[in-house]
């Protein structure tokens, strides 16, 4: 970590589930923007390649998220490595359980999509408040449009999602006016190495399908001075998507 920990002047961010996709991408545009962070994520492997990627300027910290003491660790660690934090990223989330129909869906796999989706946004947000106090600080929730709309057979991710958003607007009332919490709900954003095909990008009304940029960059806004008259709010980054009428011929 080295002078990464030392800088006691420049912000601090922890992104959860930080080492891949959105996470990964909101973690590097906040390094861009000045911030010393740290991703909280299971993944071990993925988290070293991205410390080696950003040349060590970032901190990898193995959390599960659902995983109350886990959770309490990591910020005793960031308390102590920085001595400050000024923004959470709650962006950790599984979901493993799409596509299973409800009559089959295991009680099991229920309790541990909302043990990561939901239950590690609270725990996260508990932990990290007195930290965030002190530097009059921000959180932003990830959610997702399966929220506000679903496919079939998506019960506990929707339900898992939907309550980020609900709990979005229930800490902003409780924590105010010395912490803003908002949540950014994104659509279909493009993290893997599959192939995008034609009709995938001219379903959306800006003609292509999002990138983990697109969120971040609307993160970064939300952690800002300019945003210091919002909280509470859930922002849709999904190219138009729910907003588009679809009638099939």
């Amino acid at each position: 970590m080295g002078d990464v920990a030392k800088n006691v002047t420049s912000p601090v961010v922890v992104v959860t589930g930080g080492a891949r996709g959105i996470g990964r991408g909101i973690a590097l545009q906040l390094l861009k923007k000045g911030y010393r962070v740290a991703i909280a994520d299971v993944d071990k492997r993925a988290g070293g390649r991205l410390v080696t990627e950003s040349g060590g300027k970032i901190t990898a910290i193995a959390t599960d998220v659902g995983d109350e003491e886990a959770v309490r660790a990591l910020f005793a660690q960031v308390g102590e490595t920085f001595g400050r934090l000024d923004a959470l990223i709650n962006n950790a989330g599984i979901a493993r359980a799409h596509g299973m129909a409800l009559e089959h869906l295991s009680l099991a796999d229920w309790q541990q999509m909302l043990a990561t989706n939901l239950t590690g946004v609270f725990l996260c947000s508990k932990y990290a408040i007195p930290l965030l106090r002190p530097c009059r600080g921000a959180i932003v929730n990830i959610s997702s449009t399966r929220a506000l709309q679903s496919e079939a057979d998506t019960e506990a991710y929707s339900a898992g999602k939907g309550g980020v958003v609900a709990l979005t607007h229930a800490m902003a009332m409780s924590l105010g006016p010395d912490l803003r919490v908002n949540c950014v709900s994104p659509g279909w954003i493009h993290v893997s190495d599959d192939v995008l095909r034609p009709q995938d990008h001219d379903q959306h009304p800006v003609g292509r399908v999002g990138t983990p940029e697109d969120v971040a960059g609307l993160v970064a806004y939300l952690l800002s001075d300019q945003a210091g008259f919002i909280t509470g709010q859930n922002f849709i980054v999904d190219g138009g998507m729910t907003r588009k009428m679809i009638y099939e011929a």
